[in-house]
């Protein structure tokens, strides 16, 4: 062999050796270090945005859902004139030039422009084609009945997270978890696939019946047309087990376009505003004389005229009265009686009948905001207390704490927690959590029963809310009628006022307990005048919507009415 084969062959195998060695570093001796490196490269790893939950009502009709939307985008850094698109891009998004400047300027390498754009300003940016602008799909919160039940759902803000309502409250489950996507890329780092599908939130079911919703919100609006009022609420409840049927709160708002609105307008009355009850309060009095057996129907009480004296106070009766039985003092809402029998009772049982019927202490709604009210303990009363507590003053209530203490009667005597939420369910439709009722024993049932026959009593021609009255179906409740008090003048208005009605019908089983308060009534004040005929309109509407039969009972005398009737709950 020459030398010059020799050479070369030496050449060809130490090449070769070397390439052995190369492929021996790679696939052994390196080999995890630059799999792990080739897969950061083409795989990039994040948090896919789960798609928001669905709000159901009762029966499974959409009350929130999720929309496509385009948001547009920019990398600065990319952008070659950006005076040129500052022209354009204000024109075409209808915003100030200057803000579109500060965020084309921006240091960062990405930033919103704007989001959720509506699809007329979508196409017109594209056809300009402009380096460094961009869109990105996102989902977009919709809630497609506009103001329905607004003050119960809320809404969410520009990220999809809850803000108000059953969406602020609910917000983890709606969203349920961010879930990890590998998403292929190519060399230039343009993505090859959207990796994992679309992770999506629990689906969450209201005990909100949208048809009911909207008979509540007809019967409010058209009273606050009626009466020109400042605003007004509506709720409707399931006496036995808590659940919400509706809630209609005046000012109205739509979610879809909140940030349109003043926060006071978004607030949930219902929950959030506390007012001085009237003679609405005077349930409590009634239900603690009965179940101490310092009353029964038939005691007689004088009523002086229709004049008491409370400390300097002269405190009168609308309609003056001799003497009345317990049953007419309620049914007439004789001031004068109602604060004789809360003497009869004391401040000391007075206010634990108010604190056991909830007063002064948060329902437990699933809802965010609630207030608790304001009850005073006996020992901070004035020498005027006894005469303003029993008629429903100097005490505090929201409209559900008074529905609540209604459903007590309503229901046999159980006092129940109030519940917007039925149901939590999988994007599959399997089912997560479901609602577990909870009540307590208040009252006998007898207490109960009577109280049924008084509040009867009140909706016949010798009561205050006649006009509450319905065609075919006994109805029970009480009318309230307040004085706003005038933080300015310190004293209580003249002419500004808060009607109100709350009931259950058919009284003999009720399907519904309800109340009705109208804030500021111009024309007219009387709860029994202002807030006892949307309850008839309500009531009307949802006895036919509910197909309940007429009812055919007469009420016994409550005389030998045994212990545990209504026991069933």
């Amino acid at each position: 062999m020459t030398r010059r084969a020799v050479i070369v062959n030496t050449v060809v195998v130490g090449f070769f050796i070397v390439i052995l060695m190369r492929l021996f570093d790679l696939m052994i001796i390196n080999h995890g270090r630059l799999k792990a490196r080739a897969e950061v490269q083409h795989y990039k790893k994040e948090k896919k945005e789960v798609s928001r939950g669905l709000i159901l009502d009762r029966k499974g009709r959409e009350l929130a859902i999720n929309l496509d939307a385009e948001s547009l985008f920019c990398r600065p850094h990319e952008i070659d004139s950006p005076e040129r698109y500052v022209l354009m891009l204000s024109r075409l998004l209808d915003k100030r030039p200057e803000v579109i400047k500060a965020r084309l300027s921006s240091g960062k390498k990405f930033v919103w422009i704007e989001r959720g754009i509506s699809s007329q300003k979508v196409e017109p940016i594209k056809r300009l084609n402009l380096k460094g602008i961009g869109f990105m799909t996102e989902s977009r919160r919709y809630y497609p009945k506009a103001e329905l039940a607004s003050h119960v759902l809320g809404f969410v803000n520009i990220d999809q997270r809850g803000i108000e309502g059953v969406e602020l409250i609910y917000d983890s489950q709606l969203r349920a978890a961010l879930r990890n996507a590998s998403l292929l890329r190519d060399a230039n780092g343009r993505y090859l696939s959207d990796g994992l599908e679309e992770p999506k939130g629990n689906n969450v079911v209201l005990t909100i019946d949208e048809g009911l919703q909207y008979i509540s919100e007809k019967v409010l609006e058209d009273a606050m047309q009626r009466w020109k009022a400042g605003w007004g609420v509506v709720i409707m409840m399931d006496p036995y087990t808590g659940e919400i049927f509706s809630m209609a709160v005046r000012p109205a708002y739509d979610p879809n376009y909140f940030n349109k609105y003043d926060p006071s307008v978004r607030r949930n009355r219902a929950l959030t505003d506390s007012y001085e009850p009237g003679s609405t309060f005077k349930l409590i009095t009634a239900a603690g004389a009965l179940e101490e057996g310092i009353v029964n129907t038939d005691t007689k009480i004088d009523c002086q005229g229709g004049k008491i004296k409370i400390g300097s106070k002269i405190i009168e009766d609308v309609h003056p009265s001799g003497v009345l039985t317990f049953k007419e003092i309620i049914e007439r809402s004789s001031n004068v009686g109602t604060i004789k029998i809360a003497r009869m009772l004391g401040p000391q049982k007075l206010y634990h009948y108010a604190r056991l019927f909830g007063f002064g202490s948060k329902t437990g709604i699933d809802m965010p905001g609630e207030a608790s009210g304001y009850l005073k303990k006996p020992e901070e009363w004035s020498t005027l207390s006894m005469g303003a507590i029993p008629i429903g003053y100097e005490v505090a209530v929201t409209p559900l704490q008074v529905l609540r203490a209604y459903a007590v009667v309503a229901n046999g005597g159980w006092l129940v927690t109030p519940h917007v939420v039925s149901a939590i369910t999988a994007p599959d439709g399997t089912p997560i959590y479901r609602l577990k009722y909870s009540s307590q024993r208040i009252l006998s049932s007898r207490t109960a029963f009577i109280l049924k026959e008084i509040l009867t009593g009140t909706v016949t021609e010798h009561g205050t809310a006649r006009l509450a009255g319905v065609d075919g179906n006994t109805v029970a409740g009480k009318t309230g009628t307040t004085r706003l008090f005038d933080q300015h003048l310190k004293t209580y208005s003249k002419d500004r006022y808060v009607s109100s009605f709350v009931g259950f019908v058919p009284a003999s089983q009720p399907r519904i307990v309800a109340i009705v308060v109208i804030g500021e009534p111009k024309g007219g004040y009387y709860g029994g005048t202002v807030a006892a005929p949307v309850f008839k309109e309500l009531a009307d509407a949802t006895l036919a919507y509910l197909r309940v039969p007429r009812e055919d009972i007469n009420y016994r005398k409550t005389e030998g009415v045994p212990e545990g009737i209504y026991e069933t709950h």
